[in-house]
This record gives structure tokens, C-alpha cells and sequence, in this order.
């Protein structure tokens, strides 16, 4: 059987993005684990898989590089974005995710001309049940320091629906991966805390409007970029305070997005912007054996190279803010 895909990528977060044939079998999780090696094609952090949905435009569902399922994912939701209203000529849809139907729009583009849409957050909350995290029968942990984790850094979980938890740190952990892979490994193996893992960004600021993102994301590792872990540490960085609410430019390994955090009614409205760029265009094939094969594969170097600019203005936005 042949599968045609798109390999994808929001804030070079990667992907490969498929959209799923009626009536055929598919074992996303193995293939996850195959094609995401990075020892095939340089792999990817997931599968994005497009199929129908019976009350919104489209549905999507996201698999990591481990075989596990996410309920969500901003990065891919852009990617997915890109595909539909590409193939339906509209500016605007429904995505049916695994908890709620989100809006994607075409917008203006953020840098240069790279192809951009917005994605719908949500839901968003501060209740530990959501993230299935147990500490100190506490109901929230908000710009808390947890002595368990690290006595200098103020943390905060929240789910956006994928579990965070979100530490505004000095910058010394920035610049060294040690402890945020020490703590989001023991937090993603078993441990009293959080009983599903959970995904781990270390936050510093930029300057008054912007912050620097790095992630550990559940179910991958270090990523360039995690959409729901970038929306939530703006979100998180305007509710302590540390920025103030509307639009906050957030800068991550991978280059940068724009969230616009805003309240209504006391909900909180999220909304992320950022590119969705195709890296090429792949044939696979499996045989009698299930064994899966690489056949064509046919690179877009303009968008490529185009991405790649971005990220150099993104690289240079930050050390000039940290020189």
C-alpha cells in the first residue's frame, strides 16, 4: 500500500501530514515510531493525520514520535490549517481535535511573505485535575516556587488542553539544558506528580512584549518549538504579570509565533500565529511484511530556505535584547 505525505513544520516543530483514505486500515502508532526515527529521512516529532468529520470542516489527530496520542497540537493545527483552506479555498475552518473543535484562519504573514494562520487555543485551566498532577491537595499551582522541583524558579501548570507546566526561570537555565531534561524526564517517567507526564518549558523574557520558550515535550523530548507549550507560557507570562495581556512574540529554538492572549466573561482566549511551512513531498510503501519504505520524495527548497531567514532574524532578536 502507498501513502502520500506532506512533511510539514510550525516553528520547526516537524511533522508528517497525511490525510486518511475511508475504509482503510491504518496502525498510526507503529508508523509514528518508523517514520519519526530520525535515523529515516532525519524523522520528525509526529504524524498529523487529516480525515473527515461528521459536525466540523475537518478532522485531525496528532501522533508523536514515541507512537503515543496527543489531544492537541497548535504547531500541527497550523500545519493542518495550511492543507485544508489550501485544498478548500476558503480562509477559514473548523478543526475537530480529541476535546474541542477549534477555529484556523489564513493571516497576514509574519515574516517576509511565509505562509501564516492563526489556531483557536483551548480550553484553557489552571485546575491540576486537568493535568492529572497531584501536589499538596492543592487545587492550582500558580507562579509557585516547588522546592521538589527547584528552589529558584516559579512554576505554573496549566493544560491548554495538553498538560504544562511552565517555569519562569534566571537565565542560566536557558543556557543549559541540564535541569530542565533532569526534571522533565523523572516528570515523564513515574512519579507522585504528574501520573500522565506532562510537557515542561523553561521561560525567560526578551523584553517588555516577548519571551524566549524552550520545551521538553511529552512523548518527544526537546523540540524546536511545542504550539500548546508556547501559548501557554505567554499566557502564563501575562497572567503573573511579567508581560502585559494582547500581544506577546514568543521566540523558541525554532524561530518565533505570535500569541494574542486576551479574557472574556473570565475566559481566557488564546490565539497563535505562526507559519506553516512544507518541507517536501513524500511516497512510502508497505510491503507484505509491514515493513514501511521510503520510494519518492521531492524537497521544496524555496519554503525552506524562506523559513530559514526567519529563524536568523529570530536568533538575532534575542541576543541583541540579552547582549
Amino acid at each position: 500500500m502507498e501513502l502520500s505525505f506532506q512533511k510539514v513544520h510550525g516553528s520547526g516543530n516537524t511533522f508528517y501530514l497525511h490525510e486518511e483514505l475511508e475504509n482503510t486500515q491504518y496502525d498510526w502508532p507503529s508508523l509514528a515510531v518508523t517514520i519519526c526515527d530520525p535515523a529515516n529521512e532525519k524523522g520528525a516529532d509526529g504524524i498529523l493525520v487529516v480525515s473527515k468529520s461528521v459536525h466540523a470542516d475537518y478532522k485531525m489527530r496528532v501522533f508523536n514520535s514515541d507512537g503515543s496520542e496527543a489531544s492537541m497540537c497548535g504547531n500541527g493545527l497550523r500545519c493542518v490549517a495550511r492543507y485544508v483552506l489550501e485544498k478548500s479555498q476558503k480562509s477559514r475552518a473548523i478543526i475537530e481535535t480529541m476535546k474541542v473543535d477549534l477555529l484556523v484562519q489564513n493571516e497576514t504573514a509574519i515574516f517576509n511573505d511565509i505562509p501564516t494562520y492563526s489556531v483557536q487555543i483551548s480550553p484553557v485551566s489552571f485546575d491540576l485535575s486537568t493535568l492529572h498532577m497531584n501536589y499538596n491537595n492543592q487545587k492550582t499551582v500558580i507562579n509557585q516556587i516547588v522546592p521538589e522541583f527547584a528552589d529558584d524558579i516559579h512554576f505554573t501548570a496549566v493544560s491548554i488542553p495538553n498538560p504544562h507546566l511552565i517555569g519562569i526561570v534566571p537565565i542560566q537555565y536557558i543556557e543549559n539544558l541540564e535541569h530542565q531534561e533532569q526534571l522533565a524526564t523523572y516528570l515523564n517517567s513515574v512519579n507522585p506528580y504528574f501520573s500522565d507526564g506532562v510537557n515542561v518549558s523553561y521561560v525567560h523574557p526578551v523584553n517588555e512584549t516577548s519571551i524566549f520558550v524552550r520545551t521538553f515535550e511529552r512523548g518527544v523530548g526537546f523540540t524546536n518549538a511545542c504550539g500548546t507549550a508556547m501559548s501557554a507560557s505567554a499566557l502564563v507570562a501575562t497572567e503573573i504579570d511579567l508581560l502585559p495581556k494582547g500581544d506577546v512574540t514568543v521566540y523558541n529554538p525554532g524561530g518565533f509565533v505570535k500569541c494574542v492572549i486576551g479574557k472574556k466573561q473570565d475566559q481566557h482566549e488564546v490565539t497563535l500565529i505562526g507559519n506553516a511551512t512544507i518541507i517536501g513531498t513524500f511516497i512510502g510503501e508497505y510491503d507484505r511484511n509491514n515493513v514501511f519504505n521510503w520510494i519518492e520524495k521531492t524537497d521544496h527548497l524555496e519554503e525552506v530556505a524562506d523559513y530559514q531567514k526567519l529563524t536568523e532574524y529570530a536568533s538575532n532578536q534575542v541576543k541583541e535584547n540579552w547582549s
